[in-house]
Formats: structure tokens, sequence, C-alpha cells
């Protein structure tokens, strides 16, 4: 299974933004992006102007960082959300919102999207009662996410509990911290996103 494996920190730095790829981290002094603001490599200080390509190309980049998906993948999201009826974009939105480790991180049960992708590898969370242990797979309306009954009572939980149980959910979601579990109440859209992403510049950039 391919995944990127070089530091999380350099992919805020190039998109000069928090993609909030290291949890707790990221809101401390700690953030690469405070203690150095240019983009990682020799030439990252440099500016200039960039072209219509060029910013469509960084918006599509930081999706990708984001939800931690590599270039055939999301290619493949995209494919699927331009055959899908609707707007592209939000079918997008829509599909990238709805992976199963991005909805564990959304429901608070994890620090970050990369930890959320290794809990759910583990074997911790299930899906209407089945075992589903593939970060990418497709949460639908409806569904209950649970943390495993073996699972509830380790510290790791105990302390993302503890940790985020203050934490805003979003409107699509319903979340109990006592039972450890959430609903998808409703499809996500475009408003429920945690960090904004222009999704007409994606749409642009792959219609070329």
């Amino acid at each position: 299974m391919a995944r990127y494996t070089d530091a999380s920190c350099k992919l805020c730095r190039r998109e000069k933004e928090k993609l909030f790829l290291k949890g707790a981290r990221c809101y401390t002094d700690k953030c690469a992006l405070v203690r150095r603001a240019s983009a990682p490599g020799q030439h990252g200080k440099k500016g200039g102007k960039m072209s219509e390509y060029g910013v469509q190309l960084r918006e599509k980049q930081k999706a990708k960082r984001i939800y931690g998906v590599l270039e055939k993948q999301f290619r493949s999201y995209f494919d699927k959300a331009e055959r899908k009826s609707g707007v592209t974009g939000e079918n997008l939105i829509e599909l990238l919102e709805c992976r199963l480790d991005n909805i564990v991180y959304r429901m608070g049960f994890a620090n970050s999207r990369k930890e959320a992708r290794q809990l759910v590898l583990h074997n911790h969370f299930t899906v209407d009662d089945k075992k589903v242990n593939i970060p990418s797979f497709q949460v639908k309306q409806g569904q209950i996410i649970k943390v495993k009954s073996k699972s509830r009572k380790s510290p790791k939980f105990t302390q993302i509990v503890e940790t985020n149980s203050g934490k805003v959910i979003p409107a699509f979601l319903s979340v109990d911290f006592e039972k450890m579990s959430a609903t998808l109440l409703n499809k996500p859209t475009k408003a429920d996103m945690e960090i904004p992403i222009e999704d007409r510049l994606i749409v642009e950039f792959y219609s070329k």
C-alpha cells in the first residue's frame, strides 16, 4: 500500500497553510509553519506571482495532503465524482469526507487523520457492527461507526476521548463519547469542511 512517509510538516510549509497533519502539535509553537514559514528546499524563499495553472495545482495538492491520499487514488476520486450526478466538486468533497479514516478523525477519536488511518488499519472500529479495517471505506448516510468493545478500555482511547470530548463536531455527524460511537446523519457538504478547499480549482485542473 503506497503512502507518504516523509516529514508531514514539510507539506504544511509547502502549502503555506496549517493542514493540521500532526494533531495537537499544530496548535503549539512547535508547529513548523510557526518556526519556518517558507517552503522547504533551497528555493523555498523565492516569491513571485503564481500562474493560473500553479494556483490550480496547489489547491489540488492541498486537498490530497489534507486527506492523506496519493495522486492515483485522488484522481480516482475525481473520476468517480465526475461520473456521479450533481456538481463534480461537491461530489469530490463528499467522497473525501466520507472516508472512514476521515470520519474517525472528525468524530474526535483520533488526533489526526494519519493517526485515524493507523487505528482503522489496526482493527479498532466497526461500521454497523461489522469489522472494517480499510481507511478508504466509504461510510454511507445512516451507518454507525463504533470503537470495538475490546478497544474501548484501552488507555489510548480513554486519553483520546478525554482530550477531544470538547472538540467541535461537524453537523453531519452525531457523536456519543460515552458509547464511543457516531452516526453519519447527512452527506457532508463544502460548508462542513474543516479546512476550506476551492473545489472549482481542482475541477479546472483536471479538466484541461
